[in-house]
Formats: structure tokens, sequence, C-alpha cells
């Protein structure tokens, strides 16, 4: 047997999978509970304790403390260039030969052998060992093929710079020169050139053993056993407890990357997790909402929604520090009951907050709050008719998630002093963000089409362009769409419809006529233009404002909700005036039934059918000559029953139960509006007018 597989299926089911898919993505990667905290700050999870053996490893501060010390007190290394005196005592006496005199030139290069011999190192090296108490060098040496170091007290040694001070000084004091005389000329600069150091630094090996003696004191101080504590809620971070978390985060990682079966069990339970949530979902829709459940756009709207959600929460967690409660979770119900309804915004909240306490350090607590906060909003506005509705929710809001903090604490700790204060900036920041929240509902009114309450009741306003035109263009049928949209919102109320959706569906859905109003019999003062054209002629004329009506909505922008009223409102009935004069006019010729009938489509929903048959209704109101409750009764029930006979309500979801309910309602209406009045008697006399008016003189 083939199995038909519809489009709409193969659309939840994409939108299932990806939406766990994406959700997955993000979430973070360990397998276990991931922590957030700062040096100097309390620690604001459960105790800890550690899951392997660990290293306690110095701090930070320790470390570059024993940093600083192992510099200040290492002891260089040099190599002895044992040819290097020689070769530059020769290279001076070369210099200065037929210079200097040979008394000159000798004095100076047995000085220059004397520093050498004590030893002449550069002066980086000579100014580190000076800051020590006894400078010492280490001598590398190379011993049958090994190096073999030799430490040497340096304290005698002197730089480049420091021999010439001493060969310049003691060669004046021999010649009987002034100590504050330098030596000049080509001797002095001579000496300068060839004076180099013999003992050559050997930043190779220093780097080398400097970091050998790094690594012993950077050496673990002890260790963390299995099942030690490695810091307890509401400790302070401390430098050293900030290290060892480091260690064990560090460990945990490790062990991850090993244990990559373990890995994909977790990442299995998540994503079966999530799947679950979302299943939940579908078979609430599926069970109790079957028209969202059928609709590919309301699906992708609540799936992408949600999911959405998810992933703003998990980053916000992973890269804020409590993220989590930055998210306005309270506005999940507030935009979902806009658009669907209260009990479908509730379900959403809780998927959602279930879905995202995956991440929360403390599940409990999350989603208590979360639930809390989004409960208090949706009962808080059920219906959003004003902005300044979201002010309200919002401060309710924040009222909500400060006592469902401190309850939280004194359930957890049994005390107020663990109550963050800054926790309280957190929910102002998130009441603020939720205040906001109309402009998200702008944004998915533009990109999936829905129309929510409050741009309903903006659309309501009479002053706006569209419905100014049409009371001053066309203002009897501006009168009849006004008495028909209180009609049809009194009718929705009673059947649990929705009110303001009825309510401005009916104060457009005869914006057509604007086009001709003079062919319409509410707009003529005497003059009937139908008079003289044939029976089709006239019922084109009637019918061409439904089309001309959604011509008009489209160049205004109205949304979809609001034409489909102008469309269904006649539904694909006939006009019957006409259709009816035609038939009469040509007993003998079958007339088109078709070319008297209106485009439709039928009502489709509880709100344009109950338009349809207050539209009728009112209009064929106008018409009794004697409003007593058995005429007013009986035109209702005439009216409702022949469009029911004709299957115009056969595509609406609306119940006879419903339509009894509003032929009830609209008999009540009209008999209040056409209620007869009491006849005020004429005053006789001219004694009792003088009367009155000193009456009302008085």
């Amino acid at each position: 047997m083939k199995i038909k597989i519809k489009r709409i299926d193969v659309i939840r089911t994409a939108l299932l999978l990806g939406a766990v898919a994406l959700i997955l993505f993000v979430l973070p990667r360990d397998d276990h509970q991931s922590y957030s905290y700062e040096m100097n700050q309390p620690w604001r999870y459960q105790l800890l304790t550690a899951e392997y053996d660990i290293p306690i490893l110095p701090d930070s501060s320790y470390s570059r403390k024993m940093q600083d010390s192992i510099e200040k007190n290492f002891i260089p290394f040099v190599r002895l260039s044992e040819e290097s005196a020689e070769q530059n005592i020769d290279r001076f006496r070369k210099s200065v030969d037929g210079i200097a005199s040979p008394q000159e030139a000798e004095l100076i290069s047995r000085l220059l052998r004397e520093v050498y011999r004590t030893g002449v190192i550069d002066s980086k090296t000579y100014e580190h060992i000076s800051s020590q108490k006894v400078p010492k060098v280490r001598l590398l040496k190379d011993e049958r093929g090994s190096n073999t170091a030799e430490t040497l007290i340096a304290s005698e040694m002197l730089s480049p710079s420091r021999a010439y001070e001493y060969i310049d000084s003691v060669y004046n004091s021999i010649m009987g020169l002034p100590h504050n005389k330098p030596l000049e000329g080509e001797i002095a600069k001579s000496l300068n050139v060839c004076l180099l150091p013999n003992y050559i630094s050997d930043p190779e090996t220093d780097g080398k053993f400097r970091d050998e003696e790094f690594v012993v004191a950077k050496g673990a101080l002890g260790m963390i056993k299995k099942g030690q504590r490695i810091v307890d809620r509401g400790e302070i971070v401390t430098p050293q407890i900030y290290t060892n978390l480091n260690t064990y985060m560090e460990r945990l990682a490790k062990e991850n990357e090993k244990n990559s079966k373990v890995h994909t069990y977790f990442y299995v339970g998540k994503g079966l997790y999530i799947l679950i949530w979302f299943i939940l979902i579908y078979f609430y829709l599926a069970i109790y909402r079957k028209p969202f459940y059928g609709s590919e756009k309301k699906m992708v709207f609540l799936t992408a929604f949600i999911t959405l959600f998810v992933v703003f929460s998990v980053l916000m967690f992973e890269y804020f520090a409590n993220g989590l409660y930055l998210v306005p979770f309270a506005s999940i119900p507030v935009i979902i009951l806009i658009f669907f309804d209260t009990r479908t915004a509730i379900f959403s909240l809780i998927s959602t907050v279930m879905i995202s306490a995956l991440v929360a350090v403390y599940p409990l607590q999350f989603i208590f709050l979360e639930l809390l906060a989004g409960l208090v909003a949706a009962f808080s506005i059920r219906q959003l008719t004003q902005r300044s509705q979201l002010l309200r929710t919002a401060l309710f809001t924040f009222l909500a998630y400060s006592i469902g903090y401190l309850v939280m604490i004194l359930i957890n700790d049994g005390v107020l002093s663990n109550f963050q204060w800054r926790m309280l900036g957190t929910f102002t920041v998130n009441a603020v963000i939720l205040s906001f929240t109309y402009i998200l509902i702008l944004i998915v009114e533009r990109i999936f089409g829905f129309t929510s309450m409050v741009t309903l009741v903006e659309l309501s306003d009479i002053n706006n362009k569209i419905l100014r035109r049409l009371a001053e263009e066309a203002p009897g049928t501006f009168q009849h769409s006004m008495q028909v949209s209180t009609l049809a919102a009194e009718a929705a109320r009673t059947i649990g419809a929705n009110t303001q959706l009825v309510r401005t569906g009916a104060l457009y859905h005869d914006i057509g006529k604007m086009e001709s109003p003079v062919f319409f019999t509410e707009n003529q003062h005497g003059v009937n233009p139908h008079v003289g054209l044939n029976p089709e002629t006239s019922a084109q004329k009637i019918i061409s404002h439904v089309t001309g009506g959604l011509a008009l909505a489209t160049k205004y922008k109205l949304p979809k909700v609001i034409r489909d009223f102008i469309s269904e409102h006649h539904g694909r009935s006939v006009a019957r005036y006409f259709y009816n004069t035609a038939v009469n006019e040509n007993p003998d010729k079958k007339v088109d039934r078709s070319r008297f009938q209106y485009p439709g489509p039928n009502p489709q929903s509880k709100e344009t059918a109950i338009l349809m048959m207050a539209d009728a209704v009112e209009a064929a109101s106008r018409s009794l000559k004697d409003y007593t409750p058995a005429s007013i009764n009986a035109l209702v029930d005439k009216i409702i029953d022949g469009q029911a006979a004709e299957g115009l309500f056969k595509e609406a979801p609306i119940s006879f139960k419903d339509v009894e309910k509003v032929k009830d309602t609209f008999k009540k209406r009209l008999a209040t509006i056409y209620h007869s009045r009491i006849a005020y008697p004429e005053l006789h006399g001219k004694k009792t007018d003088d009367a009155v008016e000193k009456t009302e003189n008085a």
C-alpha cells in the first residue's frame, strides 16, 4: 500500500529535527556542569568536590614572586675565551703604534693583561650580578665532550667601562697625571675599541637553566584527593582556590576528551531530552489546537521561536555572568498569547524553560523563577491592547522574580545573609528588556504576517486615513459598518470568538463601496442609479465592492486577517435581489447564476461567519416597517437560516449551538436599538408655558 506523505508532515518533521540539532550544537561541549567564577568573588554554586586526584599548583601571585626571586638571584652562565685577552692586547698595540710612546703602550698593555686576568664581562651581566649580595657567575667548560659548570666569585670582575676607568686611573697615577684627566686622542679611542669581554655571556644556557628553575618553582604544593572539597558555596575564590579550580577544569576537559563514549552518551541523552519536549508540544497542538497544528506558518513560527529563545539563553549563559537570568522568559507567553492563545503560551513557556534548564547552574531555582515570572506575565496581560500594558507586566515580573529569589534563598540556605543584591539588578535589566517586547511583536508581524491585538486596536481607530475617507465619501456605508461592528462584536463575545478582530474587520468589510458609493442603498438620497440598468450590470456593480475592497486593502497594506473579512463577508452567495429580478424578467430563459455570485470564498473562521450574519441582518433590519420583537425575531431567523441552508457556514469552525447564540444576541441587540420610544406630551396654554419658563429659569 502506497503511503501518501503530506507537505505539512514533512515540514513538521524537518522543523523538529532542525530544532533539536541547532540546540545541541550550541550547548556546552563538556559533559559536566559548566561553572562561571571570578577571583575574589563568592562561589555561587553548591559544594564542589574533586572527581580525580589533582595537584595543588601555586597561585599566580605566588608564582610571580617565585619568578621575581629566581630572576634576581639567578647566577648567569659565561664562557671563557682564553685567546680573547692576547688578541685584544695585540690589536691595541698595533693601533697605537707610532701614536703612543713605547713606554705608554707597554704600560697600558700590562694594565690590559691585568684586568683580563681578573675577568672582563659584558655590561648586562655585570649589572645583574652587582645586585646580588655575593656576585657570582657560572663558568661553562667543555671537558671531554661534556659541559660542566663551575661557580666563580665575580666580585673583582669588571665590565668594559669599569675596566677602562680602572686602566685610566692607574695610568694617570703612574704617569704622574691628575686623576681627573682622562686618556685622550687615538690612545683612548683604541683602548675603548679593543677592550672587549673575555668572559662571554651564554643566553642559551641561561634560558635553559632559568626555565628549569621556573618549573621547580611552579611545582605542586600538595594534592587534592578524590572526594576532597575544592570550594564550598559562599566561599571567596582566593587566588589559590582560583588556581585549583582552573587545574580541576583542565583535568575534566582532558578526561572528557579521553572518554569519547561517555561524551556520546551525554550528547544522546541531551538530544532525547530536547526531543521529548518538542514532541510534547506537537502532541498538544495536534490534540487541542488542530488549526495551529495544520498551519505551516504557525508551526514554523512556534518551533523557530522556542528554538531561537533556547539558543539565545544558552549563549547568554556562556558569555555573561548570570546571563540566564537576563533572558526575558516572561516575554514568551506575552508574545505567543497575542498570536495564539493563553493555553498555548503557557505550554510553550514550560517547554522553553525546561529545555533551557539544561545549562542552569541551579535547575530547580531556575525553573521556579522563570515559570513564576512567566505565569505572572501571562495572567497580568491576557490581551495586549496598549503598549503601556507591557510596563505594568514588566513591573509585576520584577516583583515575581524578587519574591521568588527570596523564597529560594530561604529554602536553600535558611538565612538571608546569602541574598545577593546584584541579582535585583539582573532582574531589573530583565524587566526593562521585557518592556520592549513590543518591538519583537512588530518583527513577528512583519515576518510571519500575523496580526496582534495592538494592531487591531490601532486599525479600529475611526480617525485613521482609510476609515476617515469612508466616512467622508460613503457616510451611509460608514454608519452601516459601525452598526455591524457593534452587533458582530457582541455576538463574538457571546460565543468566545475574537471580539477585537470581529470589531475591526467589520469596520473595513465594505471599504470597496467607496469606489461607487451611490450604487448602494445606504448612500442614496432619492436617486437610484440602478434604474434603467439591467439586473446583471447592477449585480456586477454591487459585487465589485468586494474586489475593489481587496484592492484598497492591498494599497493601504491592511493585514491578511482584515482582507479575509472583505472577501468572505458575502462568501459565495448571490446578489439575491438582482438575481431574482433577472429570473422574473426572463421566465423562458436560463439565467447564469455565476454572473450574480460573489467571488468568495465562504467564511473560513468563526469571526468572518459572524460578520456575514451581522452584515445581512443589519442591512435587512433597515427595511422593517414594524420593529416588534416578533418581526425582528422572524427577520433574524429567516436571514441566518437561509445562509445556513445555502451552506455558507460549512467551511467555518462554528457549531449550530454557536449560530443559535449569535441569533439570540442579534435579536436582543436589535430589539434594544429599535425599541419604541415614549411620546412626549405637548404643552397647552400660555399660563402653563410661563410656569415652565419660570421653573427652568429658577
